[in-house]
């Protein structure tokens, strides 16, 4: 665990980039420890470096360059390559199983709402925290079936990542080393469900398999598949189904010091994905189109 940054003066800290970075964030950064004083020192190096890669994107967003801002978090001492490896843990895609998404015959692009937000229905649980654990997949699994059993039941209850990370090795996945949402929903239609998150809780670390029938909190009966690529499919899929389960490329700094506003990376990567979310919604915001993501 981290602690508390024992040799960097605050005052020193704050004067030197006052500029680029705010009391708060040097504040937070002063309660992390390291294992050595050469790492404590390499840290702070990219802490810096990241807290100016922020000052220089947020000038760009100040002159409406750019669509979003970036801001310091607790991964601002993370180069971008390590902040994947940690958390990005969505490995590939490959053809499964599942049947093509095919939407209602009544329904194009023009009879869809302009805005969709599954959060305002009341089928998204809120926002979880997957730790230093690969298990985006499990997240994103976990919040689609959330929305569907929402939809199906009228009730929206948490289901257990942990379930996913402990037991579904056998069809795919990896726990905190990665795995595909596909295996998960495989996992969970094969077992006869998957437990709730208040029984089955998130340790953010692979362990023993735990599952208890009498604990399942919802079922699923499969998956579909959406054609690869096309934000037509996914717009209707979003619109007339819910939660979408979905991979994304966030293996950029961007990414990963993300703030607030429509986030439009132009090295995003259609084909490397490596991290999976949620879809809840869609909507255009200043003229521009978004996608309205649950991520972790």
């Amino acid at each position: 665990k981290i602690r508390t940054l024992r040799w960097i003066p605050k005052c020193y800290a704050i004067a030197a980039f006052e500029k680029i970075c705010s009391v708060c964030c040097l504040i937070q950064f002063s309660r992390k420890t390291y294992q050595s004083h050469m790492e404590e020192l390499l840290r702070f190096k990219i802490f810096t470096e990241n807290s100016l890669i922020i000052a220089k994107h947020n000038a760009k967003y100040a002159k409406g360059l750019v669509s979003y801002k970036l801001g310091m978090n607790q991964f601002g001492d993370l180069l971008a390559h390590e902040f994947a490896r940690i958390f990005n843990g969505h490995h590939g895609t490959r053809k499964t199983g599942g049947s093509t998404f095919l939407p209602p015959a009544n329904v194009n692009d023009s009879s869809l709402p302009k805005v969709v937000d599954w959060r305002k229905k009341g089928a998204v649980t809120p926002v979880k925290d997957q730790g230093q654990c690969g298990s985006c997949w499990a997240f994103s699994a976990t919040g689609s079936l959330e929305g569907q059993h929402f939809l199906k039941n009228g009730e929206l209850v948490s289901l257990s990542e942990q379930n996913l990370v402990d037991c579904s090795q056998s069809f795919g996945n990896n726990g905190c080393e990665g795995g595909l949402m596909e295996d998960a929903f495989k996992y969970i239609k094969a077992n006869d469900g998957i437990d709730t998150e208040k029984s089955y809780p998130y340790e953010a670390v692979d362990g023993e398999c735990r599952f208890k029938k009498e604990d399942v909190g919802a079922t699923d009966t499969g998956y579909v598949e959406i054609k690869a690529g096309s934000e037509v499919d996914l717009k209707k899929a979003v619109a007339t189904v819910g939660p979408i389960s979905v991979a994304i490329d966030a293996s950029h700094s961007s990414f990963q010091l993300y703030s607030e506003g429509v986030y439009d990376e132009p090295e995003c990567s259609s084909e490397d994905l490596d991290h999976g979310v949620l879809v809840v919604g869609y909507g255009v915001k200043g003229g521009k189109k978004y996608w309205l993501v649950k991520n972790r």
